[in-house]
C-alpha cells in the first residue's frame, strides 16, 4: 500500500488515432522492467503490444478498449491508462480523464493537431485535466515538432513551450537537445536503454539558446523566484523545474517534449517529466456530495487513507468468472474483506479479491489507500457508482455522449439467441454507449453504438467471444423529432360506463425548449389539481416521449407547461391524469408543426492536396455543408457537417477517389432539421408500417 501520496502519478496517454499511443507505453513499460521484451502494436511478432490484450486489437492495430497498468520510475508509482485514438470508442477517454490527474496528449509529428486531437483535449478541458504534450515519429518523413508547436498554440489554444528541440529530424533523427540541462540526449542500446548526454552541436547551439529564452520566459510566469533569477543571472535547473510545474498544475502551460517511440528515442525523458511535472493527487481538487439528511452539501474530497472510504466505479468489465471492477480512491483505505456501500443502490458489497491491473493480467494486493487505482473482483455495481463505508456521498459521474447509430441483429439459430443475448447484455453494461432494446413494433433486437466501427467490434466480439453466429441488418439512424411552435392544449378525460368512473381536466401549453431534455413545468395555483396528481402529469407527458407521433421517432427539446384543470373527489385518480395527458400530447403535438431530427456528424477528411476537389465534391454530394479547409505542405483537411445518414460506406468512395491516400474521422456534432424530402420519405414509412402492424 504506497503511503506518500506525493509519489504517486495517475496518468492517461491520450491522443487521436494512429499517434503511438500504444508503442509509447509499450516503452515505458520496458524501460520500468514491467516487462522484459518490447513488442509492436500489429503484433508482427505474434504477440502484439502488452496493452493491446483483445485478439481484435492486435489484428487491426487500434485500440478498442482503454487498459490501466501500474510502473515504478525514479521512486514514484506511476498508474497509466492507455486509451483508444478511435472516436467511436471516445467513453473509454471519457472515463479514464475522469479519474486521473494528469495525462500526456501525444501528438504525431507529420500529422500534427487532428480533429481527433481537438475531441481529446476538449474532455481533458472538461475534467480539468493538466497535461504535457509528446511529439512523437520525429523519425517519420516530413516531421516538424516546430510546426506542431504552433498547432498546439493556434488551434487548441495553449500555452505551448518547447522543453527540448530535436536532434535531427526524419532519417537523421538521432535524439533531443533538453534545453533545462542544455545537453544533447542520444538513446543507445538494442532498445535505446541507455541515455547518453554531451554537449551540444555547434550548429544547434545558437538556436537551443533561443529556445531555452522562451522557455525561462514561459516558466518565470509562474514563479517570481525565477523570474528574480534570470534578471541576476542565477538560474538554477531546480527553479525552472518548480516554475514549469506550477504552470502545469494550474493547467496555464503545457510543456511539448517530442522524440521517436517507435525508434525508442525520447521516452525516458517524457517519463522524467511526468514524475517531475504533473500533479500529485493532492494537488487536484476534487468534489463529491453529501446527500445524508437531506441536505446536498458539496465538499473536497481529502486524500487521507485516514478518513471514511470514498471511491469512484469508473469502469467494467464482465469476465467469464464475473465482474471485474475498477476504483479510483479517493479517500480511505481498503482491505480485503472490508465491506463497502454502493450510494446508488444502498447495498452492500464485501471486498474479495482487490488487484493492480497490468492490461489483462491482475496483480492481488491485500489493500488499497487514496490516490490509487486498483480493481475488485466479484462486486456488483455499475459505472459511474460511488462506493463508500457507509456515508451517503455521490460523486459527479463522467459525461456519456448518446448512440447515434442503430443496427438489427438476430441469431442464426435457436442455440446462437441466448449467448447473443448473455454477450450483449454483458457488453451494455461495461460500455454506456453501446445500448441494446428490442423494437416495441418489429419485435427485433437491436444495438446503439457511436458508429459502424463501433458496432462491427461488437459483433466480432460475440462471434469470438462468445461463439454466437448472428446476423446483422442495414445500420439505422437514431432520428429524433420535436415540435417547431408553441400550441396551447385544453382537453377533459371522461369514462362513466361501467364501474369506477374516470376523470381529469388539464390546460396549459407545449412548446420548443433550448436544450434536447424533456422539460415539465406546473404552474397550476389553488388547488384546481391536486399535488398528488401533478407527479402523474408529469409521467403521462413523458410516457409519450419514446415515440412520437409524427414519424416514430423519440421526442425531445419540448418543453411542457402545466397551466390549469379540474379534478372530480370520487372519479380522478392518477390513471386518470395519467391518460388525459398521453391524449392531450397526442392530439396537440400534430398542431405544433412537428420536424424530424438528424444526426450531424463533424467529418474531417485529410490527404493529399491534389484530391481536395474530388474530397469536397464527394462531401457535398451527401448533403455536406463544409466549415473549413487547412492546406499545410501538400496535405489538405476538410472540415464539413454532413449527416449521418449519408456517410454510410463513405471509407470506400473515399479510399477509391484518393487512390487509398486519403482517411477520415467523423464525431457526433449535434442534431439538426431533416430536409422535408427526408422527413416526407421517413413519415410515410412510419405511416407503412403502422398500417401493416408493425
Amino acid at each position: 500500500m504506497i503511503v506518500d501520496l506525493t509519489r504517486i502519478r495517475n496518468i492517461g496517454i491520450s491522443a487521436h488515432i494512429d499517434s503511438g499511443k500504444t508503442t509509447l507505453t509499450e516503452r515505458m513499460l520496458y524501460y520500468t522492467k514491467r516487462i522484459n521484451r518490447i513488442h509492436e502494436v500489429r503484433g508482427r511478432d505474434g504477440v502484439g503490444a502488452t496493452m493491446d490484450s483483445m485478439e481484435l486489437e492486435r489484428e487491426r492495430g487500434i485500440t478498442i478498449s482503454s487498459a490501466a497498468t501500474c510502473i515504478e520510475w525514479e521512486g514514484y508509482h506511476v498508474s497509466i491508462i492507455d486509451t483508444p485514438g478511435h472516436v467511436d470508442f471516445t467513453i473509454e477517454v471519457e472515463r479514464a480523464l475522469r479519474v486521473l490527474d494528469g495525462a500526456v496528449l501525444v501528438l504525431c509529428a507529420v500529422a500534427g493537431v487532428q480533429s481527433q486531437s481537438i475531441t481529446v483535449d476538449r474532455q481533458m478541458r472538461r475534467y480539468n485535466v493538466p497535461r504535457i504534450a509528446f511529439v512523437n515519429k520525429c523519425d517519420r518523413f516530413g516531421a516538424n515538432p516546430f510546426r506542431v508547436t504552433s498547432q498546439l498554440r493556434d488551434k487548441l489554444r495553449h500555452n505551448a513551450v518547447m522543453m527540448q528541440i530535436p536532434l535531427g529530424l526524419e532519417a537523421d533523427h538521432g535524439g533531443v537537445i533538453d534545453l533545462v540541462t542544455m545537453k544533447a540526449c542520444r538513446f543507445e542500446g538494442e532498445y535505446g536503454e541507455n541515455v547518453i548526454r554531451e554537449e551540444i552541436p555547434a550548429t544547434l547551439r545558437d538556436e537551443a539558446e533561443a529556445r531555452r529564452d522562451l522557455l525561462l520566459d514561459a516558466a518565470s510566469m509562474f514563479s517570481d523566484e525565477l523570474a528574480e533569477a534570470i534578471l541576476e543571472d542565477r538560474v538554477t535547473e531546480e527553479l525552472i523545474h518548480a516554475g514549469v510545474r506550477a504552470g502545469v498544475v494550474s493547467r496555464q502551460l503545457t510543456p511539448v517534449f517530442m522524440g521517436s517511440a517507435y525508434k525508442n528515442k525520447g521516452v525516458q525523458l517524457l517519463m522524467d517529466a511526468v514524475v517531475r511535472y504533473l500533479p500529485d493527487p493532492t494537488e487536484v481538487e476534487n468534489m463529491a456530495l453529501d446527500v445524508s439528511n437531506g441536505s446536498e452539501e458539496s465538499f473536497r474530497m481529502s486524500n487521507s487513507p485516514d478518513d471514511d472510504f470514498l471511491a469512484l466505479a469508473f469502469k467494467l468489465e464482465d469476465g467469464p468468472y464475473g465482474q471485474l471492477t475498477y476504483l479510483r480512491i479517493y479517500q480511505g483505505t481498503v482491505a480485503k474483506g472490508d465491506s463497502l456501500i454502493n450510494s446508488r443502490s444502498g447495498k452492500k458489497i464485501r471486498v474479495g479479491r482487490i488487484g493492480r491491473m497490468h492490461a489483462d493480467e491482475m496483480e492481488d494486493i491485500e489493500a488499497a489507500a487514496a490516490g490509487d487505482i486498483v480493481a475488485l473482483f466479484g462486486v456488483d455495481c455499475a459505472s459511474g457508482d460511488t462506493l463508500t463505508s457507509g456515508a451517503r456521498i455521490t460523486m459527479t459521474s463522467m459525461h456519456v455522449p448518446e448512440p447515434v447509430i442503430s443496427l438489427a441483429v438476430k441469431p442464426v439459430d435457436r442455440d446462437a439467441r441466448e449467448r447473443m443475448i448473455r454477450a450483449l447484455q454483458r457488453f451494455a453494461r461495461e460500455d454506456p454507449t453501446f445500448q441494446v432494446r428490442t423494437d416495441s413494433e418489429t419485435g427485433e433486437m437491436l444495438i446503439q453504438g457511436m458508429g459502424e466501427l463501433h458496432l462491427e467490434v461488437y459483433l466480432e466480439r460475440v462471434r469470438r467471444e462468445f461463439n454466437a453466429q448472428v446476423e446483422a441488418g442495414e445500420p439505422k439512424v437514431a432520428y429524433r423529432e420535436t415540435v417547431s411552435c408553441r400550441v396551447p392544449f385544453d382537453y377533459t378525460h371522461k369514462k362513466q360506463s361501467g364501474g369506477a368512473g374516470q376523470f381529469a381536466r388539464i390546460q396549459g401549453y407545449i412548446e420548443p425548449a433550448q436544450a434536447p431534455e424533456f422539460y415539465f413545468e406546473s404552474l397550476v395555483t389553488g388547488g384546481d389539481i391536486p399535488t398528488q396528481f401533478i407527479p402523474s402529469c408529469e409521467k403521462g407527458f413523458r410516457s409519450c416521449m419514446d415515440e412520437g407521433p409524427h414519424a416514430g421517432f423519440p421526442v425531445e427539446g419540448i418543453r411542457v407547461v402545466l397551466e390549469d384543470g379540474a379534478y372530480h373527489r370520487v372519479d380522478s385518480s392518477d390513471a386518470a391524469f395519467q391518460t388525459a395527458c398521453r391524449a392531450a400530447f397526442r392530439q396537440v403535438y400534430v398542431k405544433a408543426k412537428p420536424i424530424v431530427l438528424e444526426p450531424l456528424m463533424l467529418v474531417s477528411v485529410e490527404g493529399p492536396s491534389e484530391f481536395q476537389g474530388d474530397c469536397m465534391g464527394t462531401l457535398m454530394q451527401r448533403r455536406g455543408i463544409i466549415v473549413g479547409t487547412t492546406e499545410d505542405e501538400g496535405f489538405i483537411r476538410i472540415d464539413a457537417n454532413v449527416p449521418l445518414a449519408e456517410m454510410f460506406g463513405y471509407a470506400t468512395v473515399l479510399r477509391s477517389i484518393t487512390q487509398g491516400k486519403a482517411g477520415f474521422t467523423m464525431e457526433f456534432a449535434r442534431y439538426a432539421p431533416a430536409p422535408e424530402s427526408v422527413t416526407k420519405e421517413l413519415v410515410e414509412e412510419y405511416v407503412k408500417r403502422r398500417a401493416e402492424g408493425r
